[in-house]
């Protein structure tokens, strides 16, 4: 009896493997959504215009190098600065601040002065408080104007995408320091 109770048991567990219960979802690796479910309205197109202060002089920099470039460079090829800047509505560092631009710059280049930006734009001011969107390129130092990709974001700005146009305002060749305007193009919803 007890041999028949064991095949029967094995015959059933093989049975509910083999063929499992009628009218559970399979597993789906991805699957599309309403725009609607997430909350999503129709996609706009904002324009941001601020500067951003890369402070390396003085005793509290808001950029701080954590790589020093090799010896032999003549472009700072290697060096990587760690940056908590402040985005202002003027270029004056005392105008009102409306977020912080966090994240890293890196000398990418060995024949000329280009940095590679991989910063967070995270801004603390009105309906945006809290929002983000993430910038990431080439910015060629010495051009007029540079234009980098904004790759996505949170809060307001969940699935953004766009472009930012850096140009730079004033910089001091003695301390390093420097105020960046830019304008931001971003798509979000």
């Amino acid at each position: 009896m007890a041999k028949l109770f064991h095949i029967l048991l094995i015959s059933i567990l093989l049975f509910l493997v083999a063929f499992p219960a009628t009218g559970e979802e399979e597993h789906i690796f991805g699957k599309s959504i309403k725009r609607k479910s997430m909350g999503l309205k129709k996609e706009k197109l904002s324009h941001f215009k601020f500067y951003w202060h890369d402070i390396l002089s003085g005793s509290k920099p808001t950029s701080m190098m954590i790589i020093p470039p090799p010896k032999n460079t003549t472009t700072g090829f290697g060096q990587m600065n760690m940056i908590d800047n402040a985005l202002t509505l003027g270029p004056e560092l005392s105008s009102k601040i409306v977020g912080r631009a966090q994240g890293f710059y890196a000398s990418a280049s060995q024949n000329d002065v280009g940095l590679m930006m991989v910063m967070n734009f995270a801004f603390v001011e009105g309906k945006y408080n809290g929002s983000t969107f993430t910038v990431l390129g080439r910015n060629s130092v010495f051009e007029k104007v540079r234009e980098m990709a904004v790759i996505g974001g949170s809060g307001l700005f969940r699935f953004a995408r766009g472009y930012v146009q850096a140009s730079t305002h004033s910089w001091d060749m003695k301390t390093g320091d420097a105020t960046v305007q830019y304008d931001a193009y971003v798509l979000h919803y």
